[in-house]
C-alpha cells in the first residue's frame, strides 16, 4: 500500500516528521506493508515548480491508498497568481472527499468527563464558495457595497453523509443528532433533513434527533457527553468541530480525516502557524491522531486488521501520554514537538526519531 506524505507549510514539516518512523514501526509490529513516499506541496513546491500543487504530486495523491497532508499557509497563496493552488480544497473536490470525520474526546486535564463524540461533516458543498458552483464562484458582488453567497445542498450529498453518520453510530453508542437551521433555511436544510430521515429507516437500532445549530453550540458547552455522532452540513460542521475540539482540551488534539469512497486524506485540524514554525513548540497530536484515523480507514478498504490494530494502539498511546502530563505549550505544558512525538512512538514500542536523519 502507498501512503503519501505532503509536509505542507509552516509547522507542517515538523508535525509530519514522525509519520515515516511510525509507519516503519507499524510494518514491523503488525506485518503490514505500507510504503512511504514524500512529495512537495505548498510554498516549498512553488519555489521549485512554480505551483503549490505540482501535477506529479496530484497524480500521486490520486493513485495512493492514503495521503497525509500537512497544514497549508493558503493566505500567502493569493500573491502567487495561478500557481497558488489550495491543495486541500482541490483534493477534497477532485478526489470527492465528501466526509470530514472529527472525533472529539476529552483528553485535556480540564476537559469534561465522558466527552466522546464524532462530528460528521459534509465536505463537498454548502456555503463554501469553491464548493458551490461547477464554474465560477458561489460568492459575487453586484456592486462595491453588496456581496452575495450561495448555498448548495443536494439530496445525493446529504444522503451519503447521513449514511456515513448512521453507520458510524451503529458501531458506537447508537445515536445520531442531525444539526441544522431549517427554521430559517427551510429549503436547503429541508433537503438535508429529508435525506437524514430517509436514511434513518435503514438503521432501526440507532436513535435519532434533530437540533438547531445554535442550540447544539450551547449544548456542546453545557453537556457534551449527551452527544454520540453529530451529522451536519459543511459550514455548521466546520464551526462545531472546532468548538468541540477546544472544549475537549485543545484544537491541537483533534484528529481529522477527509475521505470518499476511494481516497482518504489525513489533515491536522489546525492551521500552519508560521509564527511558531521551527521553534519546537507546535502540538503534534492532531496530526498523529489524524494519521490514526487514516490507518483505520485504510484497514477497512484493504481488509488489513493490522492497520486497525495499529490505529487503536496509536490512539491509546496518545491518550496515555496526555493523561501522564505530556502536554505541549498550547495546553500549558513544557513538552516540545519532538519530545511528544518521541514519547508517543515509544509508548507503542517504536524507536525514537533519529535526529541525525532529520535535517532542517
Amino acid at each position: 500500500m502507498r501512503l503519501l506524505i505532503l509536509p505542507g507549510d509552516g509547522i507542517g514539516p515538523e508535525i509530519t516528521r514522525p509519520v515515516a518512523p511510525l509507519v516503519e514501526l507499524v510494518n514491523n509490529r503488525f506485518g503490514t506493508k505500507v510504503r512511504i513516499e514524500t512529495h512537495p506541496v505548498g510554498l516549498a513546491a512553488f519555489d521549485v515548480h512554480g505551483t503549490t500543487l505540482p501535477d506529479p504530486t496530484f497524480i500521486a495523491c490520486r493513485e495512493a491508498d492514503g495521503v497525509v497532508l500537512g497544514p497549508l499557509s493558503t493566505s500567502e497563496y493569493r500573491d502567487l497568481g495561478a500557481g497558488g493552488v489550495n491543495a486541500s480544497a482541490r483534493l477534497r473536490l477532485d478526489l470527492d472527499l465528501y466526509a470530514n470525520i472529527r472525533p472529539c474526546r476529552g483528553l485535556g486535564p480540564a476537559s469534561p468527563p465522558n466527552m466522546d463524540l464524532v462530528i460528521v461533516r459534509e465536505n463537498t458543498e454548502g456555503f463554501y464558495a469553491v464548493r458551490t458552483m461547477y464554474a465560477g464562484s458561489g460568492e459575487f458582488a453586484p456592486d462595491a457595497g453588496t456581496a452575495f453567497a450561495l448555498r448548495k445542498i443536494t439530496q445525493a450529498a446529504s444522503r451519503r453523509i447521513a449514511l456515513r453518520a448512521f453507520d458510524l453510530a451503529s458501531r458506537r453508542r447508537g445515536k445520531v443528532t442531525a444539526v441544522h437551521k431549517a427554521n430559517v433555511l427551510a429549503l436547503t436544510d429541508g433537503v438535508f433533513l429529508a435525506a437524514c430521515r430517509e436514511v434513518r429507516q435503514q438503521f432501526p437500532d440507532v436513535s435519532y434527533e434533530e437540533e438547531l445549530v445554535d442550540a447544539s453550540a450551547a449544548h456542546l458547552v453545557k453537556q457534551p457527553s449527551d452527544y454520540d455522532v453529530l451529522v451536519t452540513t459543511n459550514l455548521f460542521g466546520d464551526i462545531l468541530s472546532n468548538e468541540a475540539a477546544q472544549i475537549a482540551g485543545s484544537l491541537g488534539l483533534a484528529g481529522s480525516l477527509n475521505h470518499g469512497e476511494s481516497h482518504g486524506v489525513a489533515q491536522a485540524a489546525h492551521g500552519s502557524a508560521p509564527d511558531i514554525a521551527g521553534r519546537d513548540i507546535a502540538n503534534p497530536v492532531s496530526m498523529l491522531a489524524s494519521v490514526g484515523l487514516l490507518l483505520d480507514w485504510m484497514s477497512g478498504r484493504a481488509g488489513d486488521a493490522g492497520l486497525a490494530d495499529a490505529a487503536r494502539e496509536l490512539d491509546e498511546a496518545i491518550r496515555q501520554e496526555i493523561g501522564a502530563g505530556g502536554l505541549p505549550a498550547d495546553m500549558g505544558g513544557r513538552c516540545g514537538t519532538r519530545e511528544i512525538q518521541d514519547r508517543i512512538l515509544s509508548r507503542i514500542g517504536g524507536r525514537r526519531t533519529d535526529r541525525s536523519q532529520e535535517g532542517g
